[in-house]
């Protein structure tokens, strides 16, 4: 596995490489279902700047429970590659995935004379799809790496598209102007098929490209709603495809964000209609999403790395009761650092700075700086890549003088932590 995955890497001359007449290509050579008609499952695909993830593994654990065979597609991975392409919620074999790989390198080589280039996240897109294919799932659920309408996912005409939100993030790729954001984003609609949008704040390029597209268009807060939540129960009330009204009570909370949560629960309903109550409610009680205000001891890890989702972190931080916290972060230097980090600093008394392995993350002496220049306090920057000072000086400080540590600011930084912990504990 490792040898593919190194090969991956090497393979094209840009990590990132938007567009999609290659992986069609070659996704037509390994003669992939990629429209409705050729498909015998159905195909919802989920994009957004934050919530994608949460609301793809709402929606699977309610799929799952409702006795649906389940595709799920996500990046990126905290530890293993095989934890992109799952078959019912479980992570898919090493023999699996190398063995799609190897047709996939074979039909992108064949004929020699016309060799298609693919990158890392294109090979693992037809791969996941491969695989689904193979295996007969019900249900294909695929998230889009970056942005929408060039990104590998897309080749993929979806029966139903899942927006979440649009906010700032990747600006070297997708620019800061939140219009063109949601017109990239919206680039997953289809004709006349359904968009679920998981946001009643979105710029008006979303409804303006899925009106074009004579997208049926169920929104948060307009189409579906939620209550609030009382003595740890909500209630959803939304549409069916036939507009008729339906309603469930006293659904559980979870450890993701309810707007998540009914965000999914619209979507499914669309396509299955006979999804019970009581699969919702096992749905939503099961599931779980690694690195979403994940608990682990005095422990809290979460990924936000971007302004938005960070401003999300804080509001549910204020929702605890009062602690001494210490923080540990480390990011990319191509992130709006300053503003991702500024909803945290009343609710963090120390920061522990980490370094993180790769080229384009802020050296953890520079963060430590910006941190100084934002009024915080900083115990520790370590040069590290593998962060084990930083981690053993977290560790010890919360021996020490505090109550809990909050991870943030990468999937690096959890998974940094997360291979830490187990350790730690033994």
């Amino acid at each position: 596995m490792d040898i593919w995955l190194k090969h991956l890497e090497s393979l094209h001359s840009r990590e990132i490489d938007l567009g999609l007449d290659r992986v069609r290509a070659v996704a037509e050579r390994l003669k992939l279902p990629l429209t409705s008609e050729q498909r015998a499952n159905q195909a919802l695909v989920f994009s957004g700047t934050n919530g994608k993830g949460s609301t793809l593994a709402l929606t699977e654990s309610m799929a799952l429970a409702q006795g649906l065979s389940v595709g799920s597609y996500t990046s990126p991975h905290f530890f293993d590659f095989n934890e992109r392409i799952k078959i019912n919620g479980t992570p898919v074999s090493d023999e699996t995935i190398t063995a799609a790989f190897a047709r996939i390198e074979a039909a992108r080589l064949t004929p020699l004379e016309d060799a298609i280039s693919l990158s890392y996240f294109e090979f693992a897109t037809l791969a996941g799809l491969l695989i689904f294919q193979d295996a007969g799932v019900d249900l294909w659920l695929l998230e889009v790496g970056l942005g929408g309408r060039l990104d590998a996912v897309n080749i993929v005409d979806a029966d139903l598209a899942v927006l979440v939100t649009v906010a700032q993030d990747h600006a070297e790729y997708l620019g800061a102007d939140l219009e063109f954001i949601g017109h990239e984003k919206a680039g997953t609609f289809r004709q006349n098929r359904p968009v679920v949008l998981g946001s009643s704040k979105l710029p008006a390029s979303v409804e303006d490209y899925a009106q074009n597209l004579a997208c049926p268009i169920f929104q948060l807060d307009k189409t579906f709603q939620r209550s609030l939540p009382v003595d740890n129960l909500w209630s959803w009330q939304g549409l069916n495809k036939q507009n008729q009204p339906m309603h469930f009570n006293q659904l559980p909370t979870c450890s993701l964000p309810l707007d998540n949560a009914a965000t999914a629960i619209q979507a499914l309903i669309l396509l299955y209609p006979q999804l019970t109550e009581t699969a919702i409610k096992q749905g939503l009680a099961a599931a779980k999403l690694t690195g979403r205000m994940q608990g682990e001891g005095r422990w809290l890890l979460d990924v936000a790395h971007n302004p938005e989702a960070a401003s999300y972190l804080a509001a549910r931080l204020e929702e605890l009761p009062s602690k001494k916290r210490l923080g540990l972060v480390g990011m990319m230097a191509d992130k709006d650092i300053k503003a991702s980090l500024q909803p945290l600093l009343p609710l963090v008394d120390a920061w522990v700075v980490t370094s993180l392995p790769l080229p384009r993350a802020m050296p953890a002496k520079e963060l430590a700086s910006l941190l100084e220049s934002l009024g915080a306090k900083v115990v520790l920057a370590d040069p590290d890549t593998q962060g084990g000072l930083a981690f053993s000086t977290a560790k010890q400080l919360l021996d020490q003088a505090y109550d809990e540590v909050l991870v943030m600011g990468s999937f690096f930084t959890l998974a940094q932590v997360l291979r830490q912990l187990p350790k730690s504990e033994a």
